[in-house]
Parts: C-alpha cells; sequence; structure tokens
C-alpha cells in the first residue's frame, strides 16, 4: 500500500472511530427518549424517520457536491451534525427535536457523500485490496459503536437520555477537525455549494443509472436492508431494556456486543469480496441477516426454551446473528457500488442506492413501531417483518 495512501486511510479511519465512540452513545438512547417524554412507538417513529427525508432530497446534490471536492462536503456536513446532536439534546418538546433530526439527516448526507467519495479514491489506489479497505472501515466503525453503546448506557442511567447527545457532538466536532488534515483527492476543489452550482456538472443522471438492471438490483436491495436498520433504532433496545438484565445498560451492553460483532464480520465480508466478488457476498450475508431478524419472535415466543437457554440469551443471539451479517454485507455493498459508478460520479451514483435505502427510515419505523403498538402481534413481530423485506432484497439481487 502505497505511504501517502496508508497515511489518509489511517486518518479517516481514526475520525470515523472517535465519531462513532459518539454515535454508538446514542443508538441506545433515541428510543428511550421518546419513552422519557410521552411518545409512544409510533410517533418515536416519526422521530427516528426525520433524518431520512433530508437524506432522501439531499443525496443527490451532496453527492454532486462531494464529487466537486469531497473535504469541504465532509467539513461543513460534520458542522451541521454537531450541530444537530446539540439541538436534538436541548430540544424542549416534540417540534424543535424533529427539526434538529432533520438538521442531523441533512449533515450526514453531506458529510456521508464526502466520505463516500474520498473512501473510493483511496481503495480505487489499491484495487486489489478493495474489499479488506472496505472491511477495515467497517471495523474501525463497529468497534466505536462496541465501545460508546455501554458509556451510553451508563450515560443515560446516570444523567438521562439527553446527555448522551452531548457526547455525539463533541465527537463530531472532534471528527470536524481531523478531516481539515486529510489531503483533497479531487482536483480543483470548491469550497462550498455556491462554489459547485457555478461549476460545468458533467456528472451522471440518477435516471440513466435506473435504466440499467444492475443499479434497480442494488438500489432494491438496499431498500430491503434497511428494515433491519431500522429495526434496530426503533425496536431492538425497547425490547432489549425489557428482556435484558440491567434496563438500559443492558440494551446498551447489547448494541455494545453487536458493534464488537462488526470486527468478526467486516474482515470476513472483505475476504469474501476479494475472493468471490462482492455480489455473491451481498446474497450470502442477505440471507443470514434476514433469517436472524426473523428469529427474533420465535426466540421470544415459542415455550419452553427458556427451560434450556434464558429468553434473553436467544434474543441476543438473533440479534448478533444479524449484526455479524450486516457487517459483512457492508463492504460488498459499497464494493459493488464503486465497481459500477461512472469514473468522475462515484459519489453522485453511490448516493442512488444509498437514497434508496435511506428512504425507508420515512415510513419504516413508524411502520415498525404500528406493528409493534398491534394488541395481537407477538413480541418482536416488527422485527420478523423486517427480515422478511431484507430477504425479498436479496431475492431481487439473485434474480438479477
Amino acid at each position: 500500500m502505497p505511504k501517502t495512501t496508508a497515511k489518509s486511510l489511517s486518518l479517516l479511519l481514526f475520525s470515523q472511530f472517535v465519531l462513532f465512540i459518539g454515535v454508538g452513545a446514542v443508538i441506545p438512547t433515541i428510543p428511550l427518549y421518546g419513552k422519557e417524554i410521552g411518545l409512544s412507538s409510533a410517533m418515536n417513529g416519526i422521530v427516528i424517520s426525520a433524518p431520512a427525508l433530508a437524506l432522501l432530497f439531499l443525496a443527490k446534490s451532496s453527492g454532486q457536491f462531494a464529487d466537486k471536492a469531497r473535504k469541504p462536503a465532509m467539513i461543513w456536513g460534520m458542522a451541521i451534525i454537531a450541530l444537530s446532536d446539540l439541538g436534538t439534546a436541548l430540544a424542549p418538546s416534540l417540534l424543535p427535536l424533529v427539526i434538529a433530526r432533520l438538521g442531523l439527516g441533512a449533515g450526514r448526507c453531506i458529510s456521508e457523500s464526502g466520505e463516500r467519495g474520498i473512501l473510493a479514491d483511496l481503495a480505487a489506489t489499491i484495487p486489489e485490496l478493495r474489499g479488506r479497505v472496505l472491511a477495515s472501515q467497517q471495523a474501525v466503525l463497529a468497534l466505536g459503536i462496541a465501545l460508546g453503546a455501554p458509556l451510553g448506557g451508563l450515560v443515560v442511567e446516570t444523567y438521562g437520555p439527553r446527555a448522551s447527545f452531548l457526547c455525539v457532538t463533541f465527537a463530531a466536532l472532534v471528527a470536524l477537525v481531523l478531516y481539515c488534515f486529510l489531503p483533497e483527492t479531487v482536483e480543483g476543489k470548491a469550497l462550498n455549494l455556491s462554489d459547485v452550482e457555478e461549476e460545468s456538472t458533467d456528472t451522471v443522471e440518477w435516471s440513466e443509472l435506473l435504466q440499467e438492471s444492475k443499479w434497480r438490483s442494488l438500489s432494491l436491495f438496499e431498500i430491503g436492508a434497511k428494515f433491519g436498520y431500522a429495526a434496530k433504532l426503533a425496536s431492538i433496545p425497547v425490547i432489549a431494556s425489557n428482556i435484558l438484565p440491567g434496563g438500559a445498560i443492558g440494551a446498551g451492553s447489547l448494541i455494545s456486543a453487536a458493534g464488537l460483532s462488526g470486527l468478526v464480520g467486516g474482515p470476513i465480508g472483505g475476504l469474501l469480496v476479494d475472493k468471490y466478488g462482492a455480489k455473491t457476498t451481498m446474497i450470502i450475508t442477505g440471507v443470514t441477516s434476514g433469517v436472524g431478524l426473523m428469529s427474533i419472535p420465535f426466540a421470544l415466543q415459542i415455550p419452553n426454551l427458556d427451560t434450556v437457554f434464558p429468553t434473553w440469551a436467544l434474543f441476543s443471539a438473533s440479534v448478533l446473528t444479524w449484526s455479524t451479517s450486516v457487517a459483512a454485507q457492508n463492504p460488498s455493498t459499497t464494493a459493488l457500488a464503486q465497481e459500477l459508478a461512472p469514473e468522475g460520479s462515484e459519489a453522485t451514483a453511490m448516493a442512488l442506492p444509498r437514497a434508496a435505502g435511506d428512504g425507508v427510515y420515512l415510513f419504516a419505523p413508524l411502520l415498525l413501531g404500528t406493528i409493534a403498538d398491534l394488541d395481537y402481534a407477538p413480541i418482536g413481530s416488527e422485527c420478523f417483518f423486517a427480515g422478511l423485506c431484507g430477504l425479498l432484497g436479496t431475492i431481487v439481487l439473485v434474480r438479477q
């Protein structure tokens, strides 16, 4: 690996490691925060889905911005993230809370477009190691979440849910400063959105990409997979806090364990991508992740299983099956998008399946929360539904 690539990649990964310690602190907090202020599961879903609105509508313009210059997108986006998480911590009611979460989605959309672009640029310098480079990012993010989640649970128990959002605000500010030291990987960088708009926009159109079956199937796969992430945000922490010993701390510990499973799944996924290809890896992990989620209600409901294994252990095993699978899946989906993306429009093209998946957050948390609120639905039914959606997305990919 060239020294310049290794240095830039190391700084990028360290920055994201710091950021995701903060992200891990809030993952078990979001639904519990809603419960504290009296929101139902369905209303909690609205709060959780709010960032998806900005993610969806800003995806294309953010990708075009990042294709002109990676660093400005990363820095401006991270600044908005920090401000939005601070707003979440200080929000006195539902309306400002939703506004703050919309701001978070906008910041994420801009920053992540730049991050995906610079990672693609660095991976392009060592194409034979593309899978392992992407897996290293997945492992770093997983480790950050693993460290942050139990800390978040402890912060919630000690200071309340709002305090965890102050943690991620600080982490975002640290990441912003570190991003300033990264090299710009696109020549003729722009400094802000107005500069990008004044430059020629010779970038690919999403409508052109969607004419190709490969991009359609990749987008549908992302849609199915994102139901699982919606369940992770809206349902799994609530179930875990009721099932696991320790309440919020127990839920945080499970999220931490799920993060640590990424240290196993990520490298496995990277090796599978480099050896067997991205699509094959996506199919394998799509099946195992779907089965993991679909097994949750059975783990919680099948009579007499708790005489052999505690219910919480079976539930945890199902969650960890899903988390390990999606950790292995992430390098493959990114690798396939990078392989298909037209040169010079990498960030714009890669934003298409991401936007399709993020669009799921507009309705999936609300839908899953509604299923959870049904009187006749067994506990964990919403997780079964999420896993089924993931399997359907995998079937579409197989048929492509």
